[in-house]
């Protein structure tokens, strides 16, 4: 195990698993992700919205992406998304296989 350096996971959430589909695939065909991870089970968010608390249910994306892919992949998230304020949480990876980090890095190599 190696550390994180420059690999991250950006968190996502969907209004429908086939928006989640779609924005997965879009991101890792751009090459702005590595891998994503739809969690085809719904979880139930809890949450404010124009001053009152809601509930929904959400499908998560797990993105493994590079630091300085960051910028792109958010925006192209937004462009994708429906939702008017799309969740993107960002997490440093602290720790990780030396290999699998490494082709997290080669993946997301912009195409020349």
């Amino acid at each position: 195990m190696v550390g994180g350096n420059k690999t991250r996971v950006a968190l996502v959430t969907c209004g429908s698993l086939k928006e989640a589909r779609k924005i997965a695939r879009g991101v890792v065909e751009k090459k702005l992700a590595a891998c994503v991870n739809i969690g085809t089970a719904a979880v139930e968010s809890v949450y404010w919205w124009k001053g009152k608390v809601e509930t929904a249910k959400e499908f998560l994306l797990v993105m493994k992406t590079s630091a300085p892919r960051l910028s792109a992949l958010e925006k192209e998230v937004k462009r994708l998304h429906s939702y008017e304020v799309p969740e993107f949480i960002v997490l440093e990876v602290a720790a990780g296989s030396k290999d699998y980090l490494k082709w997290v890095q080669q993946s997301v190599q912009p195409k020349r």
